[in-house]
């Protein structure tokens, strides 16, 4: 034992010179990218480790040894305590890795006799330095509230898919996921495996639901109470559509905000107040539900030269602002809203006046959103309603107003498409998406959905194939 202790002294050390490196901010993109990630793959090899021998405190500590627990001789009231007081880290911490260290350690039965981790391939892939804890906890912890009712077989099923899409070995799997998409896709898999639901929940939800006034103070009245599930997605609904989509941050919470810091957003928060002001505009205009002007809905009208817009240089003016807009911002204008080509004489007069063209109708959208669930990029949890309909391929090269050539992307994405790195075709009417290669060098392209429906579908065709 005083060998592995020394040995990992050493390494402790090693890596203090390895790391002892200058300011970050001197690097270049593809240096500091390449640096996170690789301090990030140090970081799973240690969070297993640590898990392990949680795991294994949590087990010395079990009730049923009574005053021989080890927390117990340690003066300890559990072996969470004994871990936050070993460890310094939090409580909530201490807990999650004792949890995780019990799910994917091998057991042992009644008689004695080695038994299987109860999440095997967890286990391994976290041991292996593969799989991040907080992937491996967002797998086991969806996971087993099904473990009662649920199919070995399919348990097992469950377990290898959602292990294959956080490490992307997995067919539909454009990236890793991330914890957070890794949840939406093991929610699924819960539903598929525990079909009947919560049904204590249930009814003890049902029991405790209702909503108060409270006594007027300073000029408020305050409200309190307990929403069914369904009724808090309603609600959170409406805030959607008149606050803020959730992505977009100008009106989140402070934990949706690190949500997505965790996923990656490179907005500010002022950048992204601003996107929001641009999606409720965008939306609120085709909601139909507004005044019209002229006999039409609200609709910025921007005008551009042809010659210009085919040579994908100049500028192009919106109706009520002085400065001019980029050709990027007219470009996606064009392919949300549609074109209608008017042609002048030499003098200024109106000598021809086309068709309205290019605009996706409401059976349209709906029947992409249908098929989409949001935006397409990965890791983007825009609402579709929120969304915007990108030709992908555009109409100067022939590309139809079909659903077979539409997708949704939230107004970020779409204004920055040309530009991130992100490819998106459609393969028989639907959609593919390849990662930038910064974020995955030897990505493929990969079918993407955020619809439940489809997601639902996916786990079904899956489990049947592996049955």
């Amino acid at each position: 034992m005083n060998g592995i202790v020394e040995a990992l002294e050493q390494v402790r050390s090693s890596l203090l010179d390895v790391m002892g490196f200058d300011d970050p901010a001197g690097w270049s993109d593809q240096e500091l990218l390449a640096a996170t990630a690789a301090i990030e793959a140090v970081g799973r090899v240690i969070d297993a480790r640590r898990v392990a021998c949680a795991g294994e405190v949590g087990e010395r500590s079990r009730v049923d040894l009574g005053g021989e627990r080890l927390s117990t001789r340690r003066g300890c009231r559990s072996a969470a305590e004994l871990l936050e007081r070993v460890t310094q880290v939090s409580g909530a911490e201490a807990r999650r890795r004792i949890a995780l260290g019990a799910a994917t350690r091998s057991r042992r039965g009644l008689t004695g006799d080695p038994l299987e981790a109860r999440y095997p391939e967890v286990g391994s892939a976290l041991a292996e330095g593969e799989l991040g804890a907080d992937a491996a906890c967002t797998i086991v912890r969806e996971l087993d509230g099904t473990r009662r009712v649920a199919d070995p077989v399919d348990l097992r099923s469950a377990e290898h898919e959602l292990v294959a899409a956080a490490l992307a070995t997995g067919d539909d799997a454009p990236v890793r996921c991330s914890a957070d998409e890794l949840r939406v896709q093991a929610q699924a898999w819960a539903a598929f495996l525990d079909q009947d639901g919560p049904e204590p929940d249930d009814e003890r939800a049902m029991r405790r639901r209702g909503f108060r006034f409270g006594r007027a103070r300073d000029g408020l009245v305050p409200v309190g109470g307990e929403l069914l599930p369904e009724v808090a997605a309603g609600l959170r609904r409406l805030f959607d559509a008149h606050l803020a989509p959730r992505s977009g941050g100008g009106f989140m919470t402070a934990e949706e905000r690190a949500d997505i810091e965790r996923n990656g957003e490179q907005r500010t928060a002022d950048q992204q107040r601003h996107d929001v002001v641009a999606a409720i505009i965008a939306t609120a205009a085709r909601s139909g539900e507004h005044p019209t002007i002229g006999g039409a809905a609200p609709t910025v009208l921007v005008s551009v030269r042809a010659a210009d817009l085919a040579a994908g240089r100049g500028v192009a003016h919106a109706e009520g602002v002085e400065i001019p807009v980029s050709m990027r911002a007219a470009r996606q204008l064009i392919c949300t809203g549609g074109t209608q080509q008017v042609t002048f004489d030499g003098v200024g007069r109106v000598v021809g006046l086309g068709s309205p063209e290019r605009c996706f109708t409401p059976h349209q959208r709906r029947a992409i959103t249908l098929r989409d669930g949001g935006c397409l990029i990965p890791g983007c949890s825009v609402p579709a309603a929120w969304c915007e309909i990108h030709h992908v391929v555009p109409d100067v090269d022939g590309g139809p107003t079909h659903t077979d050539n539409g997708v949704l992307l939230c107004w970020f994405h779409h204004r920055t498409i040309e530009t991130s790195g992100w490819g998106i075709r459609m393969v028989g009417g639907v959609p593919q998406v390849r990662p930038p290669a910064w974020l995955d060098r030897g990505g493929g392209w990969r079918q993407v959905t955020k619809s439940p429906t489809r997601l639902a579908d996916r786990v079904e065709r899956r489990s049947a194939a592996v049955a």
